[in-house]
């Protein structure tokens, strides 16, 4: 039975949601088709853009705010007065563009509905094939000045990378916000997502349940990698994947079971329906 203190659900995409080869299994669906008849609101969280996480929002059917960007947007899949929206400082967005020229890294741009990207790259093109997103590739001078900025992001495959991406960190820590999520389909992959100073998925939560008029008490999270750690650890109720990262799993109130056994839909049987 569902406690009465509960009110919203937010759930993570990738490694929560939908499984290893990127489909939300029946036992989710029931589980959260249930969830939303108690009268329960149901939001996504992720480190996506919105383009990204439409199927998903189409195929559960939730006309509702969702947390995308890791926290840097919160809005409607439609993009019709989001709740809450931080972009990167046009200025910040010109020092990174040249300083990814300087030391050959690939960098992703996302503004609200467009990605942009210097070259065609593994990303650009998992991007395309896998996330539904059409990337614009070519010249990013004055990039800062025609677009509106929300959300850098870059992917570290091998050991080059890694060690150029520590370079970026190191030359902007402080002034941007880091975060590094993950796709089951891709496990020896790290995505590394950059937002203004500040941005996570908690503080978008804080935004979203102040919008809807309820506590963060009122919550239940469940996530399963590092960046849903603030999304956890602000809701009443924070629920890991049993394949969640560990340090995840320390912050939880309760471990759930991997995203290939539905623990999507155990935990939702577990606390809420």
């Amino acid at each position: 039975m569902k406690p009465v203190n509960y009110k919203l659900l937010v759930v993570d995409i990738d490694g929560t949601l939908i499984n290893r080869e990127g489909n939300v299994s029946s036992d989710n669906c029931e589980a959260l088709a249930l969830v939303k008849d108690s009268g329960m609101h149901v939001s996504l969280c992720t480190g996506r853009s919105v383009q990204s996480s439409l199927q998903y929002i189409d195929q559960l059917s939730l006309d509702n705010q969702h947390i995308f960007f890791d926290g840097a947007l919160v809005s409607r899949a439609d993009l019709a007065e989001p709740v809450y929206m931080q972009t990167i400082n046009s200025e910040m967005v010109k020092q990174m563009v040249e300083y990814a020229r300087t030391r050959d890294i690939d960098l992703d741009f996302a503004s609200l509905t467009r990605y942009f990207s210097e070259h065609e790259t593994w990303s650009t093109d998992i991007k395309r094939n896998y996330f539904n997103i059409e990337t614009i590739v070519g010249d990013l001078t004055g990039l800062w000045e025609r677009e509106k900025i929300i959300r850098v992001d870059f992917v570290i495959a091998n050991p080059q990378q890694e060690a150029k991406a520590a370079l970026f960190v190191d030359h902007f820590i402080g002034k941007l916000q880091f975060t590094q999520a993950h796709s089951p389909r891709f496990p020896d992959t790290n995505f590394i997502n950059v937002t203004a100073p500040g941005m996570s998925k908690g503080k978008a939560l804080e935004a979203l349940a102040s919008y809807l008029g309820i506590t963060l008490e009122e919550v239940v999270a469940v996530g399963d990698w590092i960046n849903d750690i603030p999304l956890l650890t602000a809701a009443g109720l924070g629920i890991a994947m049993g394949n969640a990262h560990e340090e995840l799993k320390k912050v939880a109130d309760h471990v759930t079971l991997d995203v290939e056994e539905h623990g999507l839909a155990a935990a939702i049987k577990e606390f809420l329906v």
